[in-house]
Parts: structure tokens; C-alpha cells; sequence
């Protein structure tokens, strides 16, 4: 029957010698049948069995067939406990289909070995299919497949074994604690006969998981196999702030028993009125305080309900986290280490995971919100027929209950910043006033020390991909196979090595592998209780009690910018058209004294926020956009246009103009880990690659630092350069992307152009110009229209390049003619007027220049003042054209300089990010609005950053 079925041979001497050993590890080697062989060998004498009258008539129901026996046993062993009846077929059915999934891959393969081999009877493709199936059922047939995968064996006979003992577990626990459950969670009403029981979540500590119960009368129950210990603390500490604030925060009401407890069911509820939705997310900021200062982590969307006004964690399992700083580049930046200890460490903020498909997907407490599918799935495509096979297919996240509803809409949390910040403070400031309650050994604090605390090493994510692809068959056939796969963990970094045996024991059982931590040790428990010493740098507790001492104003303002930049990532369409414009206003002096002054004030702004000590590692966190597609809160990397190299350049250049050397100096600090980066980088030319030669990439940075060696007087930054361009030319075109200007050829040209005799640039340079060439001949479909990403971004380029009537000035004409836009109109530099009047005048082409000055002259201020798509870029022709014999164009850019700076005197220096919330970058913040300022008001001083420029006498040469 086995050669019907499968490619191998098995005779049945080998089968009964030690079928089973196959499937064993090195150091489980042994004579006797391991538990989970011997399941399976009393499953050889079962019948097919009766399936579960609930399972659809569909393929899941003809595979599950063929697993009868295994299902039948289980049944039998929940029969000799005593338990019969709908909970047992109800837990029969489950199992059924755990087994399934678990078994697919190898059972579809095996049916087109068949298939292919002509043994499968049957006219049609869906009666080939069941003649597959057939040929398994029963208890000797299904052995014999198991035979020849012994390690699928070890995995179905471990899972029946696994969910049976946790089933008896749970119901065993809940008839001892019955009684007292009705008095303590269910009002004292007896609730009526168990109708279900239903795991969810991941499963550990071998099957256990936790479960939602149903009573005959509707009334639930959770069940948790864990202590709830710090759950109960933390109810605690929500009464004490409650005491302090008035603001009536929700705890949930348990059972607490010796390493499990059950919690009551809380119901997701609506909002009555607008009202109740402010004091929700008045709530949720206080509750946001609270986990901040108590260092929690993993407050996803599944572990907060919205019951009306009230928001409620449910599952509170990482408190006191070890904050964890894996040994790289980014290990030693001051800003990288804020925000790993920040408001954003919660998950109760939006935190976005982008999916294969590109699409996005909220998954934190506040948000809980798909924009469309953000994960991929195994599916079977031709399921129930001969021709079955694996697809991978988009999947949608599900919701969850975590936002308030009115009216039935679920209420979106960035439309209630205010609420949010607003809690925030009033807990923020209770528990700094309140401090000494909290804290030394007699401090509430001190009663968590004991308390068992989840401690999550890696993201669950990777434990559960693991596990999936380990149900390949490869894996399946022997113990080797399996081990290779789930071995690459020991990839990982040396840091988590010790923990790694203990991770493997537990994919191995098929569970999520689970570590706990206690908050005044620094050593860590494996799922088994075996203890591992000295893991964590610090206890969580002396962590704890550090923060909340340190709690200050400063942090304070810290963490709240934090909340209003990370709430502005919320997905939305993303648009670099700006229209919205201020009121006329009042005139002002347009002497550059005024506008230095303005800037010298935007920088000390920037200074006010760095992150790092004076004279060692410095940086700041940052709001950046990310292709165009997403924003994220992050800190501040190596690019020119949205990193530290940009913002140091903002920084040099006040220093330059005003001789304030502490500008100078933290610039110099801030560009420090560039060498490491670009050696990082040199051995990882994959990553260098998705960096790209453009303005956002290693044209920008090289752009910088040839700007900055200038700026700063530091020969030492010569060198970093030729390391930058030594990467830049080990860069090779990707022909499938276009070659525009921030992140592409184009950008990369101009960068090159501006840096001066460095033969290593003029190489890349003429390189750079061959390609754009070539790209403008093929007449290649940009994606996008503008300056930053289409065809203009080129003109310029080629055209600063060219030499009248060489082929670089002819590809330059017909790249500006080749760029089209059908959007709205804009002023802006990135994708409007401004940049297309730059690409027309370096690419020879006609200019209306009366109609842009008269523009110029007469549109309102802009309310975003950035240089990407706000008033400092779209006024970057007049700083450009100021050298031009144009009449009009010097009193159009002083009366320019007069109403942006009324702007920012009246209304402050507002950034081209969503919400406009204040970030340090160049393109699209504070650094750039000083910059643009300067450049504006001293265009002969400060060559444009957005055209790369290195000085500002070259245009009259190409002026035709």
C-alpha cells in the first residue's frame, strides 16, 4: 500500500525495528519509542472512525479522513477521562483541522507523485483526488504514509498528545475553581452548563494556550495557563493612579491561581456620544503614561478592547521589559537607544508593518486598521482536485475591537491627538508628583519584583514562519531535514545563542518558543523552567525605577512630540501638492540680519532636540518619508535629505555665516558614524544597492561631505569622501528602475558635478551621464512626473552637464519635453512650477520667466515652508536666477524674503510632514526651512542644497 502512495520502499522489519528513529535529534537518541511514536502505533489498530458531523463536505474533510485514526485515539483518550459529548467533537473537530494544516504540504505532494505516475482512478480531476484520499484511510494505510515521514509522524502524534493533556488541563482546573469563579467574575450567578471552549493565540509551554470559555446562558470566561500575578499588580497601579487623577481607568477583574487564572470577558462596546470618544482616548493617553513609565511592550490591537469609553488592556505579559540593543552599527546611537526606551516601545502607537504587496497594515493598540492586505499566506489553488497545489496569496490583518465606535464607525485616533496628549500629560505629571510611592523597597513597585514577565527576544512573527515552512515535506522526512531549516536561528547574532537550544526544543514541540524574566533578576526561564543566568544587561525593575526617578519636562516634551509625529504615520494618501496658503500678511525687514537671526533660531531649535552628549555620539529622531509611501518615526540616518548629513549641513553652514562654533562642533558629532556606515555598507553591496547614487543615497552623501569638509576646515572628511565614491562606483544601474534624481543617476550626476577635482567624481560623473543618455533614448515611462522622480529631475542634470550642441544638451531637450504632468498644479520644487522652471532653463528650452516672477510676486506664502514641496523650494529659481541681468527678479526675491519671514515670525517654521510636526531633516524640515531661509537671503553665499550645488558662480557660464 505505501508504494501506491509514496516514491520509497519500506519493508515492514524496518518499520517495526525503529521506524520512529529517523525523526529523533542527535541527543535524543534512545531505544524506546518516544511518547509521541507510541500515539502513533495506537493509532495502526484504529478504524477510519465517523468524521466530525461539523466539518464541511470540502477537501479539509477528505484529508481529515484520512488522519481518523490519530483523531480516533484522541477521542478514546478523552472518552477514559470522562469526557463525551459536544465539548469533546467540538475539541475533535479543532484537532482535526490542526492536523491538516499541519500535513498538507506532504499529502499534496504525495498526490502528484500519483497523479504523475497514472496510479489515481477516477474520470474526473475531483474523483482522482478522493481516490488519493481513500487510499490512506485506516489505521495500517495511514502508518505506512507515516512511515516514510517519520517527522511528520513526531509532529501530528506530538500535537494530538499536546492539545489532549492542555484540554483535561484546562477543563480539570475549571471544575475545581468553578465554584468560586461564580462569586469572584460571574456576579454570583451560576452561568449554566460549558458549551465551548475556544484556544486563541499562540500555543506554548507544549499546546497550552489561552481560551475563550462559553456558558449555556452566553457569558464568557478567559483562561490563561500563566500566572497573573502581574496582571493583578498592575490593577493596582491602576487604582493608585485613578486615586491621583480622577481619570476612572478600567482595570479587569480575575482569578488568580498557582500558574494559571482566569480574567472576565470584556465586551467591546459603542461610544454614546463624541464625548465619550474624547474621554476614550483622554484614557488611552493616561494608559500610554503609565506603560511608558513602566517599560511594557507588545500592547497590540489583540490586547486592547474598546468597551465604550473605556479602553481596556486585557492581557498585560511585558511589563518591566528588558530593553534589548542587538550588538551593529546602530547600537551605539544615542537616538537609536531613546527611542527603543520611548512611548513607541509600547506597540500602543500606530507601528505599520509593510507586506510583501507593499500594502500596509496598523497593528498597534491604537490603530488595529488595515489599508489593504499587508501579509502573504499559504492558500491551495485547485483545492479538492488532483491538480492541488501551494499558492501564496495576499492576506488582509484582521481588526480587532480596540477603537472606539460611534455611530458605527470606528473613531480614528489621529483625529484626537489633543485627548491623547492630554491624558498623556495629567498621568505623566501624577506619576512624577507621586513618584516616592513608587518607588525603593517599600514602593509599590517593589511587589512586582517576583512577578513572571513575558520576555520576547525575537518578533512572534519569525517563530511562526518558522514553523509554517517547516511543514515542508523536506523537513518531514527525517530529523536532519528539519534541523537545517529551524538551525537558522543560530544566524541570528552571538547574543541570543544561549537561548537558542531552548527555541529550538520548543519549534520542535510545534509551539512559539516562550521566555520569562522576572523583574528583579537579570537572568532568564525557558518554557521547561530551566534557567538561564545573566542573559540581561539590567534588571527591569532597576530600569523601571531609574525612568520614573528621571522623569523631567524634558522627557515629557520629548515623548509627546514623539506621540504627535508617530500618529501622523497613520497610513493616508501621501501628496507632494501644496496649495494651502497663508493670509497676506505683514511686511517685515527683508535685511539679511532678520533672516539670520531666523534661522540662527530654527538651529537652536534643532540643537534643543539632539539626542547625545556634547563632543561624543549625537543624533536626533526624526519623522522621514519611505519611497514615497510611508512616514515613519525613526532615527535619523546618514542621507542628505532627510538625515543627520543634511541637518549638519544646516548646522555648518549658521556656523559658517554667523562664526558661532558650537554649530561647527555638533555638526562635526553628528556625522561621526559615517565611516562605519560605509564600511558596513562596502560588505553588504546588496544593501548599498537599495541605497542607490542619488540625492536621497550616496550622491547625497558625498555631496555633504565634500559641502561640510569645506564648511568645517576638516581634511579628515576628504577621506570618508573617496570611501563614498569607492562604494558609489561598485554600484551597478538596475535597468528595471528609472534613473531619476532622488534616488537614481540623475541625482548621482549632479552630486559628482558639484564635487571638484576628485578624478574619482568626474569618472562617476560621465558614467552617470552615459546612462541618462541612454535612458532618455529608450524613451523609458517614468513613474512619476516632477523634479525628485520624473524627467525634469534629468534636463537638470544633463543639462548642467552638457556643452551647447553635444549629445548630453540634445538628450537634456528631450527629457524635458518627455516629462508630462496631468496633477494639480503646485509651486513646489519636487513635483511642481519651481522644479520644471529649473529643468527648462538648464535644458536650453524656452522660458516664460515673466509669468513665473509675476507668480512669484503675487501668490500667497505657502503654508508648509519646506524645501521639498513647500515655499523655500518653490522660490529656489529666484535664489538661482539672482545672478541673471532679469530687472525684476531682485526686487520679487526681496519681497519674497519679507513675507516668508513675517510667515515664520507669525505662524513658526512649519514642515512639509504630515500634520505639519516639527522634524530636524532637510527636505522636508526645520533644517531645510533654515537652509532655504539663507539660501534665500544670501543666495551668493549658500549654493542650493536641492540642486547640489557647491557654489553659486557656475550659471552665468551655462546662462544661454
Amino acid at each position: 500500500m505505501l508504494n501506491s502512495v509514496t516514491t520509497g520502499t519500506l519493508r515492514t522489519d524496518q518499520r517495526d525495528a525503529a521506524w520512529w528513529s529517523a525523526a529523533l535529534r542527535p541527543d535524543e537518541r534512545s531505544a524506546v519509542a518516544p511518547l509521541w511514536a507510541q500515539y502513533v502505533e495506537r493509532s495502526r489498530t484504529a478504524g477510519p472512525g465517523t468524521p466530525s458531523a461539523e466539518v464541511n463536505d470540502d477537501w479539509r474533510q477528505a484529508l481529515m479522513q484520512c488522519l481518523q485514526p490519530l483523531l480516533t485515539v484522541a477521542r478514546d483518550d478523552l472518552t477514559a477521562a470522562g469526557h463525551t459529548g459536544v465539548l469533546t467533537e467540538q475539541f475533535i473537530h479543532r484537532l482535526g483541522l490542526k492536523l491538516v494544516r499541519l500535513s498538507t504540504r506532504t499529502l499534496v505532494l504525495e498526490l502528484a507523485r500519483a497523479r504523475d505516475r497514472g496510479d489515481l482512478v477516477g474520470d474526473t480531476s475531483a474523483l482522482r483526488f478522493l481516490d488519493f484520499t481513500h487510499r490512506l484511510v485506516g489505521g495500517s494505510e495511514l502508518a505506512e504514509f507515516l512511515a516514510a515521514y517519520p517527522v511528520l509522524a513526531r509532529v501530528l502524534g506530538e500535537s494530538c498528545r499536546q492539545s489532549i493533556e492542555a484540554h483535561l488541563e484546562l477543563l480539570a482546573r475549571l471544575a475545581e475553581d468553578r465554584e468560586s469563579l461564580v462569586t469572584d467574575l460571574l456576579d454570583g450567578r451560576d452561568p449554566g452548563a460549558l458549551i465551548s471552549v475556544e484556544p486563541g493565540g499562540d500555543s506554548h509551554c507544549r499546546g497550552r494556550s489561552t481560551a475563550t470559555l462559553t456558558f449555556a446562558d452566553g457569558r464568557r470566561l478567559i483562561y490563561k495557563p500563566r500566572s497573573l500575578d502581574l496582571h493583578d499588580h498592575f490593577n493596582e497601579l491602576i487604582d493608585w493612579l485613578n486615586s491621583k487623577t480622577g481619570l476612572d481607568l478600567r482595570t479587569v477583574r480575575l482569578a488568580r491561581r498557582a500558574g494559571y487564572g482566569w480574567l472576565e470577558f470584556v465586551t467591546t462596546e459603542p461610544c454614546a456620544d463624541a464625548a465619550a470618544v474624547r474621554r476614550f482616548y483622554h484614557r488611552q493617553g493616561a494608559l500610554l503614561a503609565l506603560l511608558y513609565v513602566l517599560d511594557g511592550t507588545d500592547m497590540h490591537y489583540e490586547n486592547l478592547i474598546a468597551a465604550g469609553e473605556h479602553p481596556v488592556l486585557v492581557d498585560i505579559e511585558t511589563l518591566f521589559h528588558p530593553s534589548l540593543t542587538p550588538p551593529g552599527p546602530t547600537s551605539d546611537d544615542p537616538a537609536n537607544q531613546a527611542i527603543r526606551s520611548s512611548v513607541s516601545r509600547t506597540a500602543l502607537l500606530p507601528l505599520l508593518i509593510v507586506g510583501a504587496t507593499g500594502s500596509v497594515a496598523d497593528i498597534s493598540g491604537l490603530g488595529g486598521d488595515v489599508e489593504a492586505t499587508a501579509t502573504v499566506r499559504v492558500e491551495w489553488a485547485d483545492a479538492g482536485l488532483d491538480s492541488m497545489h501551494l499558492v501564496r496569496r495576499p492576506a488582509a490583518v484582521p481588526t480587532g475591537n480596540n477603537r472606539p465606535i460611534l455611530d458605527g464607525v470606528a473613531i480614528e485616533p489621529r483625529d484626537h491627538e489633543t485627548a491623547v496628549l492630554m491624558g498623556f500629560r495629567d498621568a505623566y505629571q501624577a506619576i512624577a508628583r507621586n513618584r516616592r510611592e513608587l518607588l525603593g523597597p517599600d514602593g509599590m513597585l517593589a511587589r512586582c519584583a517576583r512577578d513572571q514577565v513575558r520576555f520576547v527576544p525575537r518578533n512572534s512573527s519569525l517563530y511562526a514562519g518558522l514553523l509554517e515552512e517547516a511543514t515542508h515535506p523536506n523537513a518531514l522526512r527525517e530529523a536532519a531535514g528539519r534541523s537545517q531549516l529551524l538551525d537558522l536561528l543560530w544566524d541570528a547574532g552571538s547574543w541570543l545563542h544561549s537561548l537558542v537550544p531552548h527555541e529550538l526544543d520548543d519549534l520542535w514541540a510545534g509551539d512559539v518558543p516562550l521566555f520569562t524574566v522576572t523583574p528583579g533578576s537579570r537572568d532568564v526561564w525557558a518554557s521547561d523552567g530551566t534557567r538561564i543566568p545573566g542573559v540581561l544587561a539590567a534588571e527591569g525593575l532597576a530600569e523601571v525605577e531609574q525612568k520614573i526617578a528621571s522623569l523631567s519636562d524634558v522627557d515629557e516634551h520629548r515623548q509627546r512630540w514623539l506621540i504627535s509625529a508617530t500618529l501622523a504615520t497613520r497610513p493616508e494618501p501621501i501628496s507632494h501638492c501644496t496649495t494651502t496658503t497663508r493670509p497676506w500678511l505683514g511686511t517685515t525687514d527683508a535685511h539679511p540680519d532678520g533672516v539670520l537671526a531666523a534661522a540662527t533660531d530654527i538651529a537652536d531649535e534643532i540643537v534643543a532636540q539632539v539626542i547625545g552628549k556634547t563632543g561624543g555620539a549625537a543624533n536626533w529622531i526624526g519623522l522621514e518619508l519611505l519611497d514615497d509611501n510611508h512616514w515613519a518615526v525613526r532615527p535619523m540616518g546618514a542621507g542628505l535629505t532627510n538625515g543627520y548629513t543634511g541637518t549638519a549641513l544646516f548646522l555648518a553652514q549658521v556656523g559658517a555665516l554667523t562664526g558661532e562654533r558650537k554649530y561647527c562642533e555638533l555638526a562635526r558629532d553628528v556625522i561621526r558614524p559615517i565611516p562605519q556606515l560605509l564600511q558596513a555598507l562596502e560588505s553588504d553591496l546588496e544593501s548599498a544597492q537599495l541605497i542607490g547614487p542619488g540625492l536621497h543615497g550616496l550622491g547625497g552623501i558625498s555631496y555633504g561631505l565634500d559641502r561640510l569638509s569645506t564648511l568645517l576646515g576638516d581634511a579628515d572628511l576628504s577621506t570618508w569622501l573617496h570611501a563614498s565614491l569607492d562604494l558609489a562606483a561598485r554600484l551597478t544601474p538596475d535597468p528595471a528602475e528609472f534613473p531619476n534624481y532622488a534616488e537614481g543617476a540623475a541625482g548621482g550626476l549632479t552630486a559628482m558635478q558639484a564635487i571638484r577635482d576628485v578624478p574619482a567624481a568626474v569618472r562617476l560623473a560621465q558614467r552617470y551621464a552615459d546612462e541618462l543618455v541612454q535612458a532618455v533614448g529608450s524613451n523609458q515611462a517614468a513613474p512619476h512626473h516632477g523634479f525628485t522622480r520624473g524627467y525634469q529631475g534629468i534636463a537638470w542634470a544633463l543639462g548642467r552637464y552638457a556643452t551647447p550642441g553635444d549629445k548630453y544638451a540634445a538628450a537634456a531637450a528631450t527629457a524635458a519635453d518627455l516629462d508630462r504632468n496631468d496633477q494639480k498644479p503646485s509651486p513646489g520644487w519636487c513635483s511642481g512650477d519651481a522644479g520644471t522652471t529649473l529643468a527648462q532653463l538648464a535644458a536650453a528650452k524656452t522660458v516664460d520667466l515673466e509669468m513665473y516672477l509675476r507668480s512669484a510676486s503675487e501668490r500667497p506664502v505657502l503654508a508648509d515652508l519646506s524645501l521639498c514641496h513647500g515655499e523655500l523650494g518653490a522660490v529656489e529659481p529666484l535664489a538661482w536666477l539672482t545672478e541673471s541681468d532679469h530687472p525684476a527678479v531682485e526686487g520679487v526675491r526681496q519681497n519674497r524674503i519679507r513675507l516668508v519671514l513675517a510667515a515664520v515670525q507669525q505662524y513658526g517654521p512649519q514642515c512639509g510632514t504630515p500634520r505639519a510636526v516639527p522634524s530636524p531633516g532637510l527636505l522636508t524640515g526645520l533644517a531645510g526651512i533654515g537652509y532655504g531661509l539663507l539660501r534665500l537671503a544670501f543666495p551668493e553665499r549658500v549654493p542650493s542644497v536641492l540642486l547640489l550645488e557647491s557654489t553659486t558662480g557656475w550659471k552665468r557660464a551655462m546662462r544661454r
